[in-house]
């Protein structure tokens, strides 16, 4: 029995020493954190999504797809917003292993950003470059994390994921190209200086969850086993974080984006070491007149 199967409460998913242990090399892995139940369903929702591919011809709102991928032989890069697209998986993200630990490494309930699932397709599989998430939709902080967790069983072969240690602590590179446009990897002399020697590559079981934080430098080779490496990722910040509107991918957030795991947003929120009372989240409805608000319409606020 593993310690998804008893759905522990958040602050026991871990230890004391795994919480420290992150906060100091900034990542996790954790082998078969995830139990055969949870496997089993998100394995069988994720053969239904790569049968499904084979009708699509380009990438779109659902895949992102190879260039070679047929009818005959799928080759799915990414299957995206995973949680927009089937209820286990959103079931699994706001509920499940990946919602817990997150609660328990962030210290209560936790804001949901965006998920996905990653494929590595086999005989080739393409190389995620070395970057840093958080350039990609900054916060007001940086506890953003993401959880991962491999579908299947994950070996050296299969060129899993690749932390540096210590490296959430250190520079944000810039993720730009020389010609101006965006790269969303380090530049060759950024890399050529850090020290590879110290990367630790995240394999494991299948089950196995790996967590880093979002400043954390990251990247992984092709895949070149005869094995897929699917690894559904979701990406949680503290409930007092907030993306940043109009950067990146913080603009582009499906549905879900910002969804309470494990409590309620208090809209309490502390920037540059000064904390507020935020007012509600109108975003659904829309805001009241500050009029209605001050003088009788206090069912808005």
């Amino acid at each position: 029995m593993t310690l998804a199967d008893v759905a522990p409460p958040a602050r026991d998913s871990i230890s004391d020493r795994q919480r420290a242990s992150y906060e100091a090399n900034g990542y996790l892995c954790l082998s078969g954190f995830v139990g055969p139940e949870w496997l089993d369903e998100l394995r069988a929702v994720t053969a239904e999504f790569i049968d499904a591919s084979r009708s699509e011809t380009a990438s779109g709102k659902v895949f992102d797809l190879e260039p070679t991928h047929t009818a005959d032989a799928p080759r799915l890069r990414r299957l995206i917003s995973p949680v927009d697209q089937h209820p286990t998986y959103a079931r699994f993200t706001f509920e499940g292993p990946p919602a817990q630990l997150a609660a328990a490494l962030l210290g209560g309930p936790v804001r949901y950003h965006h998920s996905k699932l990653n494929f590595k397709w086999s005989d080739g599989g393409e190389e995620v470059k070395w970057h840093q998430d958080i350039q990609f939709w900054p916060h007001t902080d940086f506890t953003p994390l993401t959880i991962g967790v491999y579908l299947e069983d994950v070996d050296a072969e299969m060129s899993p994921m690749g932390v540096l240690p210590g490296s959430h602590r250190g520079p944000l590179f810039d993720q730009y190209a020389p010609d101006g446009a965006w790269a969303g990897s380090m530049a060759d002399a950024d890399v050529a200086a850090l020290e590879l020697d110290r990367v630790v590559y995240l394999g494991g079981p299948a089950g196995s969850v790996t967590v880093h934080n979002c400043c954390m430098i990251h990247g992984s080779l092709p895949n070149n086993s005869p094995r897929p490496r699917p690894l559904l990722l979701q990406t949680y910040s503290a409930v007092d974080s907030y993306p940043i509107s109009h950067i990146g991918a913080n603009g582009v957030l499906g549905s879900s984006g910002g969804r309470i795991c494990g409590g309620e947003a208090s809209q309490m929120l502390t920037i540059d070491g000064r904390t507020m009372h935020g007012a509600p989240d109108w975003s659904r409805k829309g805001p009241p007149t500050i009029f209605g608000s001050q003088q009788s319409d206090h069912a808005d606020g």
